[in-house]
Parts: structure tokens; C-alpha cells; sequence
């Protein structure tokens, strides 16, 4: 047996190895063919050495050395063109021909390493998408914004004043819990400057034009507004359709005003109102990081995180946070990623819109852009697709005995009575490459999504045995 010394060398050792590796992998960037380039270069230079090329033991008690094993991973190379199977055509022209998929339906699959179009049936077809247009929502917001930016719900006033203003940074995942928070450190502040009794306004300005869909007040979304608590829920759930408030902004700043009493603070209002200028910070409440929003978005469609991400884009591209304005910056931000646009209208960020349209090949490329090693920034999108049987939207779908089951991610879309039903994701098919798909369908019968959602579900599980 080693002696103790001989262990703690070989503990140490390890350990510098991991500091190493560590340091190596921080500093290689972006995930590359799966495999971080420091991990991948030092796994090449390895070649075919094993424990026995390692040297003999610099310890005359320690064991002999392990003899060498051969090589288990070749060194990755450039991604290559997968050859597409004779079936696969077939097949996919036979399950989209299912009448339950309407009389149109389009699709697109591509390879995501090489751009490589493995099928295409009116892929360049402007489709109502439903909610899979939170995809380009989520891509504009990720390439104009950057990933460490935060939503914050602020309390100002103006020095040595006790007018306070609650404003509103246009944060769709303010909770309760946040807010009660925001109270705590507010009346903190007021203690320290012998404040006990103030005014309270609430500042909504951020966000302009109409706060209500086009398509009216609807359990799907709350008024689009810059100040709200719970996405103007009125009940106990966290996604999902539910009966809302008309208004958001001004329940948010009056439960504010009764939090801050609970905490011994006299309070006279709220009232609507800008904050005055020259307001200094008070205190304030910030959201999780723009990428933990944007899954958050992706994998239950929440459409009230969608419609702030949209205004969101529209104010960091110097447009109004309005719904014209999210119409604009959009597209713009799409062009600068050079993906083809033709026929793409976003009149908003939610996909509820039925004037929405977006080409199946449109939606593939923006996955596969989301998927480039070149794009970090862009990976949330991956990430925060449903899972299929297991997350968000997919979790009620395939099932135990599906062979996609765990393989498909994907956003879905639906819009009942609208005869629009939508899927787009990527899977790893069975010689590893990831793969893009988007399968759109319009005009499909009955009032029963079910059976179009199996359907565009039996298209996505045989991409998986490509």
C-alpha cells in the first residue's frame, strides 16, 4: 500500500488538475458540437496514451502503473452532412397528408450543425404560428439586450420629500413575495430619514398605447401594462389561462400601499402619476437574469412574460413599448441575424394575434441560429423549450410509451376556434445531430385540438429515428 505521502500527493495533484481544467473550460466560451473547445482540445492531445505512457511512479512504493487502453473518442472534426434516409421522405409526406392536419399543412426540417434542409413542404409558406412566434420573441429580446439584464421595479422620491413614486420597469414576474420585499426595504429606508407618513403615486409610464390585445380582454393575458403583481391573476396559479384584473397596475401599487401600513408607514393614496424628476432611488426589486425569463416564457407560453419581452425589444431598439412599436423591432432584430423574413408579420409577441405570420422555414432557422456555437446569447431558447412528456406545454403529451418521450423539445401553438395548431422544436436524431423542425398547420377540423396535437406529435417522433 502507498504511504500517506504518496496519497496526498496524488490528492493534490488531482486537485491542481480539476483547478486546470476548470480554468480552461471558463475561459473556452461557448458550447462547441456539445463539447467545450478547451475540453475537446485537451481530450484530442490525449492521442492513444494511457497509464502506462504516464511515466513510472515518482513514489518506489506506489503500484505499477495500469497498462495503456486504446482510445474510446476520437477527436471531434467539423460537423458533416448527414445523408438523409430514403424512408424519411416518405414517411413524413405520409403523416402530413393526415386529414386532421387541415388542407395546407406545411413543414421544415433541417440540420442544425450543417444548414443542411433534410425536408421541406411549403416550408416558405407565411402560417398563422400561434404561440410558436414566442421563438422570434424570444430571439429578438436575447440579440437586443444583454444576458445579464435584470427588470426593475423601483421606489423613488425626490431628496429630503416624502412624495413616493412606485415605477414600474415593465417586470412581468413581480410576485407577491418580491413585492412584500420591496416594502420591507422601502420602510427601512423611510425609518432612516424619519419618514413615517408619505404619498404614494404609481408610474406606468414606460409602456404606451393600448394596454388591451387586439383580441380584447382575455383569460390568456392580462393588460399590458408595467406595473404588475402575478401577471394580474386573480387566483392562486402561476401559468396558464386565468381569470385576470382590468387593473393590474393599480392593484399592484394598492397592495404596495398596505404592505408599507403593515410596516407602521402612514400612507395617503395611491394615485396614478409620473414620478417628478429629479427622484432618487428609495429602493427597488429586480427580476431573475433576461435568460431565466425567457425560458420561464418558452416552457409554460406564458403570454404575458411574451408581450413585456416584446416591449422590451421595442425599448432597447429606440421604438415605443407599445404593440406597434414590439410590430417594429421585431423584424428588425431578425433582419440583423440575416433570416428570411418574407411574409413574417409579428403584430405581437404572444402568438394570439391571428394576423401573426411566419414561414415554417423561418422558424427552423431560427432554432438552428439559437443552436450556433457563435451564438451563446441565443441558447435559452433551446433550453427552454418544452420537454416532451416531462415540462410545460409537452408534459400532458407522447407519454411513457412514446419513443419521443424525453428526446422532443419543443414550443407548441394553438389557437382554439382559429383551426391553428403548431409545433416547433429540435430533436437528436439517431446518429447524434440535432435536428430543427416545424410542422404548421390552419384550417384544421373540429373544435378538438387533440387529435391535429398527436398528429404534429407522430411527425416530431419519427424525426428521432432519422
Amino acid at each position: 500500500m502507498p504511504g500517506p505521502k504518496t496519497w496526498q500527493l496524488t490528492a493534490g495533484a488531482a486537485a491542481v488538475g480539476l483547478a486546470l481544467a476548470a480554468g480552461a473550460v471558463a475561459v473556452a466560451g461557448p458550447w462547441d458540437s456539445g463539447q467545450r473547445t478547451a475540453e475537446r482540445d485537451r481530450a484530442a492531445s490525449w492521442g492513444t496514451r494511457g497509464g502506462a505512457h504516464h511515466g513510472p511512479p515518482k513514489d518506489p512504493e506506489a503500484p505499477a502503473p495500469a497498462p495503456s487502453a486504446p482510445s474510446v473518442l476520437a477527436a471531434l472534426g467539423a460537423p458533416r452532412a448527414a445523408p438523409v434516409p430514403a424512408a424519411l421522405p416518405s414517411d413524413l409526406d405520409q403523416l402530413l397528408a393526415d386529414p386532421v392536419l387541415g388542407p395546407n399543412p406545411a413543414a421544415s426540417v433541417l440540420d442544425t450543425a450543417t444548414g443542411q434542409v433534410l425536408y421541406a413542404v411549403r416550408a416558405d409558406a407565411a402560417m398563422t404560428p400561434a404561440s410558436t412566434v414566442k421563438i422570434a420573441t424570444a430571439t429578438a429580446v436575447l440579440s437586443a439586450l444583454p444576458a445579464d439584464h435584470r427588470f426593475a421595479t423601483r421606489v423613488v422620491a425626490p431628496p429630503g420629500s416624502a412624495a413616493l413614486t412606485l415605477v414600474g420597469g415593465g417586470d412581468p414576474t413581480l410576485d407577491k413575495a418580491r413585492l412584500a420585499a420591496l416594502a420591507d426595504d422601502t420602510a427601512r429606508a423611510l425609518r432612516a430619514r424619519s419618514l413615517g407618513n408619505v404619498t404614494l403615486t404609481y408610474d406606468t409610464s414606460l409602456f404606451s398605447g393600448p394596454p388591451v390585445h387586439p383580441i380584447g380582454a382575455n383569460e390568456n393575458l392580462a393588460p399590458v401594462v408595467a406595473l404588475m403583481t402575478d401577471e394580474g391573476r386573480t387566483d392562486n396559479s402561476d401559468s396558464g389561462p386565468a381569470t385576470r384584473t382590468s387593473d393590474p397596475a393599480g392593484d399592484t401599487a394598492r397592495a404596495f400601499a398596505e404592505l408599507l401600513r403593515a410596516r407602521g408607514v402612514q400612507v395617503d393614496g395611491p394615485a396614478s402619476g409620473a414620478a417628478p424628476a429629479g427622484a432618487k432611488p428609495v429602493a427597488s426589486t429586480l427580476s431573475a437574469p433576461l435568460p431565466e425569463i425567457v425560458e420561464r416564457m418558452l416552457t409554460n407560453s406564458d403570454n404575458d412574460i411574451a408581450e413585456a419581452l416584446n416591449r422590451a425589444t421595442a425599448t432597447a431598439t429606440g421604438r415605443p413599448a407599445s404593440f406597434d412599436g414590439g410590430a417594429e423591432a421585431v423584424p428588425a432584430q431578425l433582419a440583423k441575424l440575416q433570416l428570411p423574413l418574407n411574409g413574417a408579420v409579428f403584430a405581437d409577441g404572444s402568438g394570439l394575434n391571428r394576423v401573426d405570420r411566419v414561414t415554417a422555414g423561418l422558424l427552423t432557422r431560427l432554432l438552428a441560429k439559437a443552436a450556433d456555437p457563435a451564438r451563446p446569447e441565443l441558447r435559452p431558447i433551446l433550453t427552454g423549450l418544452p420537454v416532451a412528456g416531462f415540462t410545460g406545454t409537452l408534459s400532458g403529451r407522447y407519454g411513457t410509451a412514446s419513443a419521443a418521450t424525453g428526446l422532443v423539445r419543443a414550443k407548441t401553438g394553438t389557437l382554439g376556434g382559429a383551426g391553428v395548431n403548431t409545433l416547433a422544436g429540435t430533436v437528436v436524431d439517431a446518429s447524434g445531430h440535432l435536428l430543427a423542425f416545424a410542422f404548421l398547420s390552419t384550417g384544421t377540423p373540429g373544435a378538438d385540438p387533440v387529435p391535429v396535437q398527436k398528429a404534429l406529435d407522430r411527425l416530431a417522433t419519427r424525426l428521432t429515428a432519422h
